[in-house]
């Protein structure tokens, strides 16, 4: 094992809640970073918001109309009244009037509803758009970081950014930001019209809306308060139920339900206690905002029927009419609703944009370096060796290049920057490390001053204590991580000069833990070699000394796989592991421990594969089993970053250090 620094996988609480508030640290920045993935839409956007624009206005000018809909109705019927109710002339224009400002309303409403429409199908189109947008390029970026980024971030942290902050940023595009501009232009319009109707009765509605908000913001504190606290609570019981849910089989073995049922219980409580005082508070806010719009309404309603009345004799903004009061009471019911939606609505906003600047971070996360531009090419070799070559593709005839019978050879393309010439270099798989040190973190050195080389086709086996820098080994040989100082060449050649792509389809690696993709076992065989055919596939499969396991499946090749394989044993997941290196047919293999968790049977067949798999090929072995590097052309002993002693394993005996006190038992690997 390595010096790597370990994963923390979380679970589903690994990710800020779904419904936590959060605040973004630079609102303007991130916002004006939202707009440059809107640009493309910018016809829909402005469409939508004209939409907006109408359907708010709609509402303010339909109440409006209720101020001539009353006088008018009030003077018809007074005169219809005063005709001694025989005027047929004045009944008709009762009705007629009525009708008229009635079918204004009824068009004023249908448009309103028709923008409301349209926006909102607008802006879900924008918003899926944009989350299709952020979500590819976030995927993308993702596979360009190194390996190092994965090792700093959990998978849950990483899964949040797709799932709870992509969802946020999705959310307010389709839903908040219309809201809100309807909301504030509502807002704006009534409150203009409310001072439009009556400048007294609209200060009442002022003294009324200021002490709801007073309201809001002192209850709202302690509901955030304990929200947070029902979130953290919620992240550590669905944690817990992650993990003893992977885990049980040890829970079973070691007989701990018990245990386990009475962690769940206090954690399941703790969840309960965080919810209701969460809850307790969110949930009275409405009924005290209700009662507060009824008593506003209450006194509204009064004051201006003493308005009407006018038993004062007042004049000027203090006296109103009928219709003036019909009005503002419905102006009343539509003032206190935007307010209290422009304070959730931006609250959502600002959660969203709290969200796309996590993404936003991970986007500005730099990728991987790679500045190689020695590349992997297919050339014919004459019978003098000399290199020409091919409009072959490299990837696609990996089979045939280690035919012996076929003039076919896989070669390094170098670029001489001098005359701007390439010359071709034979791949061989001559892998040399010369004074590397390498640390993951600064000032704790993983490799000390190693050397080491492989010559083409040899077997090079690490062995020492978890931690000495096996892995870590062999993990530099792909690049996953760039050395500090000394150099590592392959063929030759620098491997920071390779392309790391180029570089990667070179190496085929079977490593301790296996992952297998959802999908066929031929599907996850393929991965090694997507062009590969049926033929070269049952071909892997029967190196790897998988074949006899597959055909015996109900639907052989095709059986489909559960997530990580989880439908077949752990000896039959390596070997298909092993099928996967072996259909690539890669001049360098590195085995990291790929027996170390099957049974002896198993470890018997792979070993029969690998030694068909290896032959001809660099391979270097990481094992604790050191019957499995008995027969390497060099073993490396590593303790603390150094390789402490070298040899074939006759050598090694005869020194009789580490490596003879752990082959004799005197010694174990920890």
């Amino acid at each position: 094992m390595s010096n790597e620094p370990k994963r923390n996988d979380s679970g589903p609480g690994a990710g800020p809640g779904r419904h936590g508030f959060r605040k973004p640290k630079n609102p303007i920045k991130t916002l004006a970073r939202m707009f440059s993935y809107l640009s493309g839409n910018t016809p829909l956007l402005i469409l939508s918001f004209v939409m907006v624009i109408i359907s708010a206005l709609a509402g303010v000018m339909a109440s409006y109309l209720l101020k001539p809909i009353i006088n008018n109705l009030t003077d018809n019927l007074h005169t219809y009244i005063e005709s001694g109710l025989a005027d047929e002339a004045a009944r008709s224009k009762v009705f007629s009037d009525l009708t008229g400002d009635i079918l204004k309303m009824a068009v004023i409403y249908v448009c309103g509803a028709v923008g409301t429409y349209v926006s909102s199908r607008l802006m879900v189109s924008v918003a899926q758009k944009t989350a299709n947008k952020m979500r590819k390029e976030l995927f993308e970026h993702l596979q360009d970081l190194p390996i190092s980024y994965f090792d700093r971030h959990p998978h849950g942290e990483v899964m949040s950014r797709f799932t709870n902050d992509m969802d946020s940023v999705a959310m307010a595009l389709e839903q908040s930001l219309s809201q809100t501009i309807t909301s504030f232009i509502s807002v704006v319009g009534t409150f203009i019209m409310m001072v439009v109707l009556s400048p007294v009765l609209a200060f009442v509605a002022v003294v009324m809306v200021v002490l709801m908000m007073f309201i809001v913001k002192t209850v709202g504190s302690k509901s955030a308060k304990n929200f947070r606290g029902q979130q953290a609570a919620l992240g550590e019981l669905d944690g817990y139920i992650e993990e003893i849910m992977q885990g049980q089989k040890v829970v079973k073995v070691f007989n701990h339900e018990s245990a386990a049922n009475k962690e769940f219980t206090e954690k399941n409580n703790r969840l309960k206690g965080a919810a209701v005082k969460a809850q307790t508070f969110a949930n009275i806010l409405m009924p005290i905002m209700g009662n507060l719009s009824y008593f506003h309404y209450a006194v509204t309603a009064t004051l201006g029927a003493v308005m009407i009345a006018n038993p004062f004799g007042w004049s000027g903004i203090f006296v109103i009419t009928l219709g003036d009061l019909g009005a503002f009471l419905q102006y009343t019911r539509q003032f206190a609703q935007p307010v209290t939606q422009i304070s959730n609505q931006s609250n959502m906003l600002l959660s969203a944009l709290a969200g796309a600047e996590r993404i936003f971070e991970v986007l500005d996360e730099k990728p991987e370096r790679d500045f190689g531009n020695v590349r992997l090419v297919l050339a014919e070799k004459s019978p003098d060796g000399l290199l020409t070559e091919t409009n072959g593709d490299p990837f696609a005839n990996f089979a045939s290049t280690f035919d012996k019978n076929n003039s076919l050879c896989l070669a390094w393309k170098k670029f001489c920057n001098s005359d701007g010439g390439a010359e071709l270099v034979e791949l061989r798989g001559d892998v040399r490390f010369e004074n590397v040190v390498f640390s993951y973190i600064p000032g704790h050195v993983v490799l000390n001053d190693v050397s080491l080389y492989a010559k083409p086709g040899q077997k090079i086996a690490f062995v020492g204590s978890t931690g000495a820098g096996k892995t870590t080994i062999t993990n530099l040989i792909n690049r996953f991580y760039e050395i500090q100082e000394g150099t590592i060449t392959y063929d030759g050649i620098n491997i920071q000069d390779i392309s790391k792509d180029d570089l990667r389809r070179t190496l085929g690696i079977v490593l301790q833990d296996v992952h297998l993709f959802k999908g066929t076992i031929k599907e996850n065989i393929l991965y090694g070699k997507p062009s590969a055919t049926d033929e070269e596939v049952i071909r892997a499969a029967k190196i790897a000394n998988a074949h006899s396991f597959i055909k015996r499946l109900p639907d052989g090749y095709d059986t489909m796989l559960t997530a990580d394989g989880m439908n077949l044993s752990q000896g039959q997941r390596q070997l298909l592991s092993i099928a996967r290196a072996a259909v690539a047919d890669p001049p360098v293999l590195i085995l990291d421990e790929a027996t170390s968790s099957i049974d002896t049977r198993t470890e018997h067949l792979i070993e029969d594969g690998m030694d068909k798999l290896m032959q001809g090929r660099t391979t270097f072995v990481i094992a604790h089993r050191l019957s499995t590097v008995r027969n390497s052309n060099a073993i490396m002993v590593l303790e603390h970053g150094n390789i402490i002693e070298r040899g074939d394993h006759d050598d090694l005996l005869k020194q009789k250090g580490r490596y003879y006190s752990l082959y004799t038992g005197k010694a174990e690997l920890t």
